[in-house]
Parts: structure tokens; sequence; C-alpha cells
């Protein structure tokens, strides 16, 4: 087995005296789709958010224990937290592409970042960033127009499209198809299978359906602890905690 990209040891996240996270241990796996399942309030995305240092933004938060990326403690003082979510992308529950064009979504960036050198260096990765989300196809002959005048799906792939521009190491999603239709969603989650070739991906849902057919591994959450981990093939057909198999038969949640 591969060594893991992302590891967590023994993390504990509180919102002043609330405490969100219980003593967290978890390996995740360059490659593979690892979904973060359980009941609305049981820290999964909490957890997303702290592997891009999103919590940071909230005052009351404080995070205890290590989280890693590679051999980088990604809370260590010299940390540069704008660096760090350059190489972890994220995307959010509702589509949220800037109020800018098509083109400017996804060069935006490329170009903080100072990743490219010439401008047509900036637009060959910006149409490879389209063609590797899925959307180049619809949006290459109207890239001047503004990124919310797409349709829901597309946004989503836009933001998708934004995120793999910087090429991350890893990409956070959280929710990413609860906006969605079910069209769109399938899309969506057949993009999301070919991405894992290149990227690593961490995903919220609280579709277990949706959960079983797209990730490899499976983060059972409940009441801010993890509860299980696994292929998630064992977690929903074998799963070793009462806890995890009430909440797949719905009898928690």
């Amino acid at each position: 087995m591969a060594d893991p990209i992302i590891t967590a040891r023994d993390v504990n996240i509180f919102y002043d005296t609330t405490q969100a996270l219980f003593n967290v241990d978890l390996d995740i796996l360059p490659n593979k789709v690892t979904a973060l399942i359980g009941p609305s309030g049981c820290g999964k995305s909490t957890f997303l958010r702290a592997i891009n240092r999103m919590n940071d933004l909230i005052p009351s938060c404080r995070m205890e224990g290590s989280l890693t990326i590679g051999n980088q403690d990604i809370y260590a003082r010299d940390v540069d937290v704008v660096a760090l979510r350059a190489q972890v992308g994220m995307v959010f529950q509702k589509p949220n592409p800037f109020p800018k064009s098509i083109f400017e979504n996804v060069a935006y960036g490329l170009k903080i970042h100072k990743l490219t050198t010439s401008k047509s260096e900036l637009q060959d990765r910006v149409e490879w960033s389209l063609k590797n989300a899925g959307l180049w196809s619809e949006v290459a002959d109207r890239l001047d127009q503004p990124g919310n005048s797409l349709s829901g799906g597309q946004q989503q792939r836009l933001c998708i499209a934004r995120a793999i521009a910087v090429q991350p190491k890893v990409i956070l999603m959280d929710e990413p198809c609860s906006a969605l239709d079910p069209i769109a969603t399938a899309v969506v989650e057949e993009l999301i299978d070919n991405l894992r070739k290149d990227y690593t991906i961490v995903i919220v849902t609280h579709s277990m359906q949706q959960a079983a057919r797209i990730s490899q591994r499976t983060a059972f959450f409940h009441l801010g602890k993890l509860v299980e981990f696994g292929d998630t093939k064992t977690v929903f057909t074998t799963p070793n905690d009462e806890r995890t198999q009430n909440y797949i038969t719905g009898r928690i949640g």
C-alpha cells in the first residue's frame, strides 16, 4: 500500500469551549477518493476544512494534534498558508464562480501564484484545466462571458477547473453535488473518478449512495469522533462498529 499523502494524528478541534473533533487519527492515500460520511454536525466538514486551514478564518477555532501533507506539518509556524491552499484546492457545496469571465475564473490562481510566464502559456493552461474539468467543449467559444452565466453543473465544473489549474496535490470537496440535479451530479461524479488518476480527493457527502459509487476509502464520523475507516466496500457491507451499521441502514442520522 502506498504511503499516505495526508496524515492526521490525535486531531482535536474546538470552537471556543465546544469540542468538535476528538482524537482523530486518519491516513489518506494518494490517488484515491476518500469519502467522509456521517450525520449533520458530526465533524466531517470541520475535519475537511482543517486540511487546508480554512478553519483559521474562524477566530474561535483552534486545533490540537498534527496534520501533515507529505512530510510537511501544515500547522507549523513557518507555513505559508496561501501557498498551502494552492496545493490543497477546495470545491464548495454551492458553486461559487468569481464575478469574472469564464477565462479569468480559471486564470485567477495562475496569475496570483505567478505560475505562467507568458500570455500563450496562460491560455494553454486555462484550456488544459477546462478540458480536464470536462467543460472546454461547452465554453470554448464564450470564454469572455461571466462565469455565473453557466448552469449550476457547469459552474461547479468551472470551480473544479479553477482548483486544478494550479495543479494541487489534493482536492477537497464539501458536498459538491448537493445543489445539483441528478444529471449534473452524474457528470461531476464521472469527473471525480477521472481526476483521481492525477489527484488525491477528499469529499464530504451526505449521500451514502454517492460515497459507495465514487470513493475507494470511507471514513464514518459520529459526534465528533472517527468511528470507522477503511475500504468503502468493507465499510458499507461488513462494518466493524454497530454505529456504522446503524447509520448505513438509516437507524441513526
